[in-house]
Parts: structure tokens; C-alpha cells; sequence
């Protein structure tokens, strides 16, 4: 039997050696189907891990309160909803034992210039405890601080691309900058932070929140507290963040009078944050795995038409062999044995492809995909079994016939 499978095997390899163009556009199809696989699943895969980074730039243990009845997150932009106000904030940090600290922001973009430079930026106005909510670190300077958020002082600090743009290679520290041409003092520079959810972090600048409510924004006619857009309230711990959850919910509601209505404000955690773009991009890895399936079905369905018309074209070669004693089971191994050459090379040249697709979606895009194992093995399995069940019926077909008909056609 041993040697029965080697000669068989060494038929099957010469048959496909002589007839090398119909043997590598059968391939193709295995091919396009495990390099896509591979490659999709990566790309599915590296969209999970970089939205995930995405959310931890935000901070750690964090809790997003927006106002109304927005279920979308802190980056969802300006809300219209006003029913979040700087008051709120000041009674979460105060009578919420579970929060470390809070960070009421109000933003809006402004034209910020410096002489002839200009650019336009996302104007963030806030207090000192965005520093430890957000993790930000600065590269030159200090950020706001307590005295400038209660004697109004018009100090600002400056994204990374922002400080570039007005200021080039001068240190900005002490320098003017007019934000809505209302001059403030630089006073620190964050350093660079990149996009988070298509939102360029670099391009802010951070301004005292009553400043911003002073003198750019202005204080809301009949509003005793202005509002916010965010509050930013980073838990004391990792195991705390439900427990505040909990507790803002249950403070704001008391505040807002809401015993018997709906919720005017939103409370999430970053954890309800990742949890749902974590749903979402599985269903997207499934759907890009199920889509690249297509294909390796599409390119067995090839092996079977091709293997199929190789039996019509080589019914004289199968009515010699079985004329001179081969077997019905040994033309059907060498067919079978010949569609499963097919798949294994394909699924080889496949993976390399899909691997080498993987190397340039790192390095062309901001997403780092990692090669999945996994993903090779199963597709390289399915590719093999491809061969192996769409060859199977073309074989017993050439096992199936008779050598004197073989023959004589």
C-alpha cells in the first residue's frame, strides 16, 4: 500500500507538472481564499486592539457623565443638551466616595493665533484634575492649576501640533496667544497624544473652565451654574468604578429631581465603552472570516470543475491503466491524491501572501495587526479538506469507468 501511495503520488505530481498553467489558475482560487482569510482576520483583530488603545487613551477607570439623553460616549462632540452643569460636577467630587477625582470640560473650537500663525483647535475648558482623569503628561511647563481656576487668570496650555504651528521651534512658554482674540499666557505644552476616535488629541488647547465660561463662551441666561458637555470622573480603583457609577447616577438624580422620570443625563464606564465596540468589532471579524470563507469554497469549487474536466480529457490514459491492472481505487487515489496537491500548495502560497498582506497593513496603516496562528492553521486545514471533498467526486468518477468504453473513446 505504501508503495501504491508513492507511485500514485508521483503520477499525480507529474500530471499537474505537465499541465502547469491549468494547475496554477486551479490554484488561484485556494490561494485568494487563505491569504484572505489570514489577512482578514488579522485586519479584524488589529481594528479590536486599536480601538481598545483608543479608549485607554482616554484614561483609566474612567467614567464619562454627558448630558441628555446621548448614549454616545465622550466623543461624541458638543452636546445640545444642557442639563449637565459645573455645580453637578463640583457635588460628584464632593459627596462621591468612590471618585478619585473629577474633570468638568467645556469645548468648542476656536481660531487661536500668534501673530501671522493661526490654526484652529478644540478650546477645552477645564480644571486642574484633567491632568490625572485624562493621564496626560506635559513636555514643557506646567498645566492649569488651582490658582488660576479661581482668580480667572487667562492661562493656557497647548496641544503638541498647536504649539508647533504657532510657535515652530521657539519655546512658547510665557509667550501670547489669542484665543476668539482674547490674549492668554502659555503656560505648558502636552505632550503629543495622538487621534482618538478621529479626533486629532494634539490639536486642543486647555483654558480655566470658568474663564471659558466668562469670557468666551458667556453664562447661559437663568443658569446659575453654566454647563458642561463632559464630566470625566476616574474612579478610585479598578474595583470602584461600578460602585461610582452607581452613586453619580443616583446623586445626579436627586440633584436633576428625576424620582419619577427618565434619566437627563448619561453615565458610562469605560469598561460599558470597550464592552460595546468590543461587540462590534467581533461581529466584524466574523463577518470579514466569513466573507474570506467564500472563497476558499469558491476555490474548491475550481478544483472540482478543473479535476472533473481532467477526467473527461484523460479517458484513454484511464482505460490503459486499468487495462493493464489498476485498480478502480488506485485511479481514484491518484485524482484525489492529485486535488489535494492542488489545495496544500495553494493553502502555502496562500498563507505567505496573507502573511505578507499583514506586514503591509502594520506598516501602511496605524493599525498593528499581529499574525493569528490560529487563523494559518484553520485555514490552511480547510484548504487541505477543500481538496480532499471536492476531489473525491471526480475520482470515483475515473474509478467509476469502464476500460473498454475508456479505451475506445
Amino acid at each position: 500500500m505504501a508503495f501504491n501511495l508513492l507511485e500514485n503520488t508521483s503520477m499525480a505530481v507529474k500530471t499537474l507538472g505537465a499541465n502547469k498553467l491549468r494547475s496554477g489558475l486551479t490554484m488561484l482560487g485556494i490561494i485568494i481564499g487563505n491569504a484572505s482569510v489570514i489577512a482578514m482576520v488579522a485586519a479584524g483583530q488589529a481594528a479590536q486592539s486599536y480601538v481598545t488603545r483608543q479608549f485607554e487613551s482616554l484614561g483609566t477607570n474612567v467614567l464619562f457623565v454627558t448630558p441628555g439623553d446621548a448614549q454616545r460616549g465622550p466623543t461624541a462632540g458638543v452636546s445640545r443638551a444642557d442639563t449637565l452643569t459645573l455645580a453637578d460636577a463640583e457635588a460628584i467630587a464632593a459627596e462621591v466616595l468612590a471618585v478619585g477625582a473629577v474633570s468638568p470640560e467645556k469645548n468648542q473650537r476656536l481660531r487661536v493665533t500668534r501673530g501671522a500663525a493661526e490654526t484652529q483647535a478644540n478650546v477645552i475648558g477645564t480644571t486642574p484634575e484633567y491632568v490625572p482623569v485624562r493621564q496626560i503628561d506635559l513636555a514643557q511647563g506646567r498645566f492649569l492649576n488651582p490658582v488660576d481656576a479661581q482668580s480667572d487668570l487667562r492661562m493656557a496650555v497647548l496641544g503638541s501640533e498647536v504649539a508647533q504651528t504657532l510657535f515652530g521651534a521657539q519655546d512658547p512658554i510665557n509667550q501670547g496667544v489669542r484665543i476668539d482674540n482674547i490674549r492668554f499666557t502659555v503656560v505648558g505644552v502636552v505632550t503629543p497624544r495622538g487621534s482618538s476616535f478621529g479626533q486629532n488629541q494634539d490639536e486642543a488647547v486647555y483654558i480655566p473652565i470658568q474663564v471659558m465660561v466668562d469670557q468666551i463662551t458667556g453664562q447661559e441666561v437663568g443658569k446659575t451654574s453654566p454647563s458642561v458637555q463632559t464630566i470625566a470622573v476616574s474612579a478610585s480603583d479598578a474595583t470602584s468604578a461600578s460602585a461610582a457609577q452607581y452613586q453619580i447616577t443616583n446623586l445626579l438624580r436627586l440633584r436633576h429631581g428625576l424620582l419619577n422620570r427618565e434619566d437627563d443625563f448619561t453615565v458610562q464606564s469605560q469598561q460599558d465603552l470597550l464592552d460595546t465596540a468590543a461587540s462590534i468589532t467581533d461581529i466584524l471579524v466574523l463577518v470579514l472570516a466569513f466573507t474570506a470563507g467564500i472563497s476558499l469554497l469558491v476555490g474548491g469549487i475550481g478544483i472540482m470543475n478543473i479535476m472533473l474536466v481532467s477526467v473527461t480529457e484523460r479517458t484513454r490514459e484511464i482505460g490503459l491503466r486499468k487495462a493493464i491492472g489498476a485498480r478502480g481505487s488506485d485511479i481514484s487515489a491518484q485524482f484525489t491524491i492529485e486535488a489535494i496537491i492542488l489545495a496544500v500548495i495553494g493553502g502555502a502560497i496562500g498563507t505567505g501572501l496573507g502573511i505578507g498582506s499583514i506586514l503591509v497593513l502594520t506598516l501602511a496603516t496605524p493599525l498593528s495587526a499581529g499574525i493569528s496562528l490560529s487563523a494559518i492553521a484553520i485555514s490552511f486545514t480547510v484548504s487541505g479538506s477543500t481538496g480532499l471533498i471536492f476531489g473525491l467526486l471526480p475520482a470515483r468518477r475515473a474509478a467509476q469507468l469502464d476500460p473498454i468504453v475508456a479505451l475506445r473513446s
